[in-house]
C-alpha cells in the first residue's frame, strides 16, 4: 500500500468574482522511503500541492489517503494531530525563534500533542541535532549561527517527532552552492538511512537531480511523473512554449 494516495484531487480557492482552480483532478502515489521533488513554474500548483500533502490544507474534492486513513474529510484539528504524528516541515526561511538556543528552537514541538518531560524532550532535541552534525551548537542562537547550521537547526526540528514524511519547501533558496550540497546530502542521508520519505519543491535542477523521482506541475495538473530529469524539464518547457503560442 503507498504511503500517499491522492486520486482526482481538486483545489479551487474562492476569491469573490474569480475562482482560482490551483489543482486540476490530480492523482498520485508515493510510496514509504521514496525521494521525490516536486518541480514547475510559479504557479504551477507546487505550493498547494505541498499544503494538501502536508496536511495543511484540505482539498475542495477528491481523495487523499495518508497510511490508509482518508485526510480529504477530517477537521482542522484531526489533521493537526497527523501532522504533528507523521509529518515535518522544513521552509526556505528556517523559522526558527530568534531568542531562542538551538537545542530549545528544536524542543518546540515537543511542548504540543502527548505530554513530554522536560528531561525527555532535552534528550530527544539532543539526539537529532547530534544527528544533524550540531551537537557542538546546542546553546547557540541563530544569530550566532551560519545559514547552513540554521538550516540543520530547522531540520531537527522537523525530525524531532520522528515522522514518517519530510516535506521541504525550496530547503536550499537561501543558501550558497556549497551549503546546498551539503544540506542535500544531508536530505539523502537521512532518506537513505533513516528511511524517511523526503519530498521537495525545488526551482533548483541541481537540488532535483539527486531525487529518485521528478513530479513535473503545470497549470495545477501532474504533466510528468519521471525518475528523468532532462525528460521532465522538456515536458515542462513545452507545456510553457505551448502557453506562449496561447498568449502570442
Amino acid at each position: 500500500m503507498p504511503l500517499i494516495e491522492l486520486r482526482d484531487v481538486r483545489k479551487v480557492y474562492d476569491l469573490g468574482e474569480v475562482k482560482v482552480e490551483a489543482l486540476t483532478g490530480t492523482t498520485l502515489n508515493i510510496d514509504r522511503g521514496e525521494y521525490l521533488a516536486l518541480m514547475g513554474p510559479s504557479g504551477s500548483g507546487k505550493s498547494t500541492l505541498m499544503n494538501t500533502l502536508g496536511c495543511l490544507d484540505r482539498p475542495t474534492s477528491g481523495s487523499y489517503r495518508l497510511d490508509g486513513v482518508e485526510v480529504a474529510t477530517m477537521s482542522s484539528d484531526e489533521r493537526a494531530r497527523i501532522r504533528n504524528q507523521k509529518i515535518g516541515f522544513v521552509f526556505q526561511n528556517f523559522n526558527l525563534l530568534a531568542r531562542t538556543s538551538a537545542l530549545e528552537n528544536v524542543e518546540m514541538p515537543l511542548l504540543y500533542g502527548a505530554k513530554i518531560s522536560a528531561r525527555e524532550r532535552h534528550r530527544r532535541a539532543l539526539h537529532v541535532l547530534e544527528k544533524v552534525g550540531l551537537g557542538n551548537r546546542l546553546d547557540h542562537h541563530p544569530s550566532q549561527l551560519s545559514g547552513g547550521q540554521q538550516q540543520r537547526v530547522a531540520i531537527a526540528r522537523a525530525l524531532v517527532n520522528e515522522p514518517s514524511i519530510l516535506l521541504c519547501d525550496e530547503p536550499t533558496g537561501n543558501l550558497d552552492s556549497k551549503t546546498s550540497k551539503e544540506i542535500i546530502q544531508l536530505f539523502r542521508d537521512l532518506n537513505e538511512q533513516s528511511h524517511i520519505t523526503v519530498i521537495l519543491v525545488t526551482h533548483d535542477q541541481d537540488v532535483a537531480r539527486h531525487s529518485q523521482r521528478i513530479v513535473a506541475l503545470h497549470d495545477g495538473a501532474v504533466v510528468a511523473d519521471t525518475p528523468d530529469l532532462a525528460h521532465a524539464l522538456k515536458v515542462l518547457h513545452s507545456c510553457q512554449a505551448a502557453d506562449g503560442e496561447l498568449t502570442g
